[in-house]
């Protein structure tokens, strides 16, 4: 199965999710979005399979989106996805795409629900937080 991740490597959810792919035994594909940018089409298109809109895709915090403007509720979604188009930090990451679906996985752990197969136990996140256990199952 092919993996995609639109990762920040700055990003410790973004480091956890392609941690638990590369454990799951996966070869992803790494797109590092805020060198390579958007494009609308791209963004729209993942969205749509994500189920999201362009203002839940949006990152609010560690990123220019109060300077500008973007938090009022009055801010169309064409609006949005110009500005996260010119300014590729306002897209939440990272977004995983696999034959399962198209998902932005925060918490990292919704990234499970993408692969086939889990990784090996024990798995924990950069913080220590149990994901899989000894004996291969999901925790929590």
């Amino acid at each position: 199965m092919q993996v995609v991740i639109h990762h920040n490597p700055d990003c410790g959810t973004s480091r956890n999710v392609l941690a638990i792919i590369e454990a799951a035994g996966y070869r992803p594909t790494v797109i590092e979005y805020l060198k390579v940018g958007w494009t609308r089409p791209q963004l729209e298109g993942l969205f749509a399979s994500a189920g999201l809109t362009p203002r839940a895709a949006l990152r609010t915090s560690k990123s220019p989106a109060e300077q500008l403007g973007l938090l009022d509720p009055a801010v169309t979604n064409d609006a949005l996805l110009d500005a996260m188009v010119a300014h590729p930090v306002l897209v939440n990451r990272p977004i995983v795409c696999t034959a399962k679906g198209v998902r932005l996985c925060r918490p990292s752990e919704l990234v499970l629900d993408l692969l086939d197969r889990l990784p090996p136990g024990p798995l924990a996140k950069e913080d220590g937080q149990l994901l899989i256990d000894a004996e291969g199952k999901r925790v929590g």
